[in-house]
């Protein structure tokens, strides 16, 4: 028997709660759903803060889920609550998290909008796993539109290009423009201009003419497919781009109560759907894709699948391999040395499993490795001198698929501490993290220096070498004729941190 999982989140526009289990044969069944309207949203997006009529109608709604949950045999515990944009965003999000976890026992997680767009790539992904109609090699936009940001991956040949979480969700545009008492056209220009402002910083990273394939997510696009747009599978529907052109003006005509009466949704989703549709709309036609696809999924499945899909390898790897092939688009977009950061790469992968019952750290922390090896000289871009502090801005300022806030707040810090004189233990800022993030990011930096330093003249004639620990020394050999002075000199200067930490001297032979 399946132990039931459950996951509750917390939007702009409502509180959504999802039970379901995973079968032995790696099948979900959805046991349970219920969704009520809370306007978290437009409390925040004008005022800044969650007023106390809302916090009440929020801690009623889960205690109403906790008692619903009861009958699952799930604790609050046992849940998963999340939330989004608003909540991130409120000025006195921490007090209503304590308010909410007193008197419902549930702990809200808050997300960024990158994990957003990681949760939503396992989603799509299950959705479509053993479809033919996606073409996994094609250029692809996925979008989503929620009530506070409009979430984007651009993946290019199959592998992540880009991720941005923009602040365009339709709650957001109908309290900024609520008080102009502004027309259809002027909340379509306001986000048509918001998007091509946008357009430049996404056409770096895939532009958007060449795009062969278009899925856009959320319970609006469910509608219009619904309404326009044919089924291929139970989960999976298509909608010609000018059915979906004729469907979003016809739309336009509508009053909030004739949305509400023709399309049985609530009177809270009526007031964004017109926004919405917009926001999809004008995106799209930056494309020259003539089919939408339109997966019939959720955030709240991709939370599912992130917790029950931890032992498929298969999966993991994929995953991995997005998070890779993003770091390195950010990379190329700040014209980074390809060769030398993957030279770094292999060698920072092959010293950290070499290492891997000295440091304590999991797989996790190697793909943290991984991605700050292959952007650790991206600072370059900015300036030579002082180039890993530039590393850190860029990389802690960046959207990268699939790591969290604190991922890249590790990652920057491994970059920032790849050279130079300054120890993470003589940085204020390093003091200031946990300490289980301290002794992560001390780790992974000594073996990134050691690493880097095997590439010091960038001509990786060093990219194959052998190592071993003997004693208190780590030995590497290499099999290359050219004189290791340079690199001697590099590991003499860089090897002190790897020394400290872990107690082997480096020796280069």
């Amino acid at each position: 028997m399946a132990t039931p999982e459950a996951v509750i989140e917390i939007g702009s526009t409502g509180v959504r709660l999802l039970v379901a289990e995973v079968t032995p044969e790696k099948k979900r069944n959805v046991l349970d759903r219920s969704e009520l309207p809370l306007p978290l949203g437009r409390d925040v997006f004008t005022s800044s803060t969650i007023s106390r009529e809302t916090q009440s109608q929020c801690v009623q709604i889960l205690k109403r889920y906790r008692e619903q949950l009861e009958g699952w045999g799930i604790t609050p515990e046992q849940t998963t609550v999340v939330a989004s944009s608003a909540f991130r965003e409120a000025k006195n999000r921490d007090p209503v998290l304590d308010r909410i976890l007193v008197q419902t026992g549930f702990r809200v997680r808050i997300m960024d909008g990158i994990e957003e767009n990681r949760l939503m790539y396992l989603a799509v992904g299950e959705c479509l796993k053993e479809e033919s109609v996606v073409e996994r090699e094609k250029n692809t936009v996925i979008l989503e539109v929620s009530g506070g940001s409009t979430e984007v991956m651009m993946m290019r040949r199959g592998k992540m290009a880009g991720v941005h979480s923009l602040k365009l969700g339709t709650v957001r545009i109908e309290q900024q423009l609520r008080s102009s008492s502004s027309s259809y056209d002027d909340m379509r220009r306001y986000i048509r201009e918001a998007i091509v402002n946008t357009k430049g910083s996404l056409d770096n990273e895939l532009d958007l003419s060449e795009v062969e394939q278009f899925l856009a997510v959320g319970m609006d696009m469910t509608l219009a497919a619904i309404n326009v747009g044919k089924p291929l599978t139970t989960f999976l529907w298509e909608i010609d781009t000018g059915a979906f052109d004729r469907f979003v003006k016809q739309v336009q005509t509508y009053s909030v109560d004739e949305c509400v009466a023709r399309f049985k949704i609530s009177y809270n989703d009526a007031q964004t759907l017109r926004a919405s549709l917009t926001i999809y709309n004008i995106f799209i036609r930056l494309t020259n894709v003539k089919k939408i696809i339109v997966p019939e999924t959720n955030l709240r499945d991709g939370l599912i699948i992130s917790q029950t899909s931890t032992q498929n390898e298969a999966l993991r790897l994929e995953f991995n391999s997005q998070i890779t092939a993003s770091a390195r688009n950010l990379l190329r977009k700040y014209h980074g040395d390809e060769a030398h950061a993957e030279c770094v790469r292999h060698n920072a992968l092959k010293l950290f499993d070499v290492m891997q019952d000295e440091t304590g750290l999991d797989e996790h922390a190697r793909l943290l490795l991984e991605v700050a090896a292959i952007l650790h000289d991206i600072g370059i871009f900015i300036h030579l001198n002082h180039h890993n502090v530039h590393s850190h801005y860029i990389i802690r300022n960046s959207e990268i698929f699939g790591l969290s806030e604190m991922d890249r707040t590790i990652v920057s810090s491994i970059a920032k501490y790849h050279r130079g004189k300054l120890q993470p233990q003589d940085d204020e800022g390093f003091s200031l993290l946990p300490r289980v993030y301290r002794m992560t990011i001390l780790k992974l930096s000594a073996v990134l220096r050691v690493a880097d330093a095997l590439d010091r003249s960038h001509s990786q004639e060093f990219a194959h070498v052998e190592m071993e620990r003997a004693q208190d020394v780590l030995n590497i050999k290499t099999s290359s004729r050219k004189n290791t002075v340079l690199e001697n000199l590099a590991l003499s200067e860089k090897g002190e941190l790897f020394e400290s930490v872990f107690g082997y001297k480096v020796a280069l032979s």
